[in-house]
């Protein structure tokens, strides 16, 4: 008998949700979530139940886990919130929707998230706990650090560097041998022409910096 894996998400925003959609057309089995919001512990969504806070992770030792947190408002504090799981690495799940294209030489960390339509191309290298949201495409020789979220529609050139941490906003665009360092937030639409500092955000067409992150 084929048992399914079992699945946890942490938070339960709407990414969770689109993660939990995810998870049941891989059919994988979802039990439940996790999130430090007191008031929802015991309720349900989507017919699953909200199981207690992040730090009860370690009980549920039978469970794969996978992350859902992660906006534009509080992309900073992702690594902090699952290194504050006490979960190793090998308790996360990548998860890759079937109507994703990804190359064979493409290499893919672990808590990785691809959803619809999704590409990603030759030699691209994508860290661990990375979230790519639909109909983004990831050219040649790309490489895009931990923690890392592309939202919808994001289209990186080839040999471009993301750092870690970082949040590119739907529908951003980034040239080809661009870097884009740590922490840095890139607005909704905006077209990257040239290398961004470390914890810069940059908005417009063609992106200008607009403060410190």
């Amino acid at each position: 008998m084929n048992i399914k894996k079992k699945i946890i998400i942490l938070g339960t925003g709407g990414t969770s949700l689109d993660i939990l959609d995810l998870i049941l057309e891989l059919d994988y089995q979802c039990i439940g979530f996790l999130d430090d919001d007191k008031n929802k512990w015991g309720k349900s969504i989507n017919g699953l139940k909200i199981l207690g806070a992040l730090s009860e992770a370690p009980n549920y030792k039978d469970s794969y886990f996978v992350n859902g947190i992660g906006s534009p408002t509080s992309f900073l504090q992702k690594e902090k919130i699952i290194k504050d799981t006490g979960l190793s690495l090998e308790r996360f799940i990548t998860l890759i929707h079937p109507s994703a294209s990804i190359s064979e030489t493409a290499s893919l960390g672990s808590g990785v998230v691809i959803f619809q339509n999704v590409v990603i191309s030759s030699n691209t290298k994508i860290g661990n706990h990375v979230v790519v949201l639909p109909n983004s495409v990831i050219s040649h020789d790309d490489k895009i650090g931990d923690y890392t979220i592309l939202a919808s529609a994001v289209c990186l050139s080839g040999m471009v560097r993301i750092g870690k941490l970082c949040y590119l906003g739907m529908g951003s665009l980034v040239k080809g041998n661009v870097s884009i360092a740590d922490e840095s937030l890139i607005g909704m639409g905006s077209v990257v022409l040239d290398n961004i500092e470390k914890r810069s955000v940059y908005v417009g067409n063609p992106a200008k910096f607009l403060r410190s992150n």
